[in-house]
């Protein structure tokens, strides 16, 4: 990761309340995480400095949906804003309006 974010760089977790600042802080994070998870990109969007993916994530046999915001100085990530949720289950009542994504495009 480290050809990918600046030294400096700073990750955002909103979901848990985090934030990560620096490659010493992230190199421990990451070589303590039980399993990193494998990304899949959906989409990826954007220009200049600023790029939003959409990925799936999966750790183990989990998938998640993620959103990944990226803030980029010098070809480099400065800030990554990461979004992840659960798959869930659509409720029946919204079913009248509401068409089925394509399961290529579910997590």
């Amino acid at each position: 990761m480290d050809e990918v974010f600046r030294d400096d760089a700073v990750l955002e977790w909103p979901g848990s309340g985090e934030q990560l600042v620096g490659a010493e802080n992230r190199r421990a994070v990451y070589a303590r995480t039980p399993s990193l998870p494998k990304v899949t990109n959906r989409h990826i969007i954007g220009e200049g400095n600023l790029w939003v993916a959409e990925a799936r994530m999966t750790y183990g046999i989990k998938p998640y949906a993620a959103c990944l915001v990226f803030v980029m100085r010098h070809d480099r990530i400065a800030k990554q804003i990461g979004y992840w949720a659960e798959p869930s289950v659509a409720p029946e009542w919204r079913a009248p309006w509401m068409k089925t994504l394509d399961p290529a495009h579910r997590t």
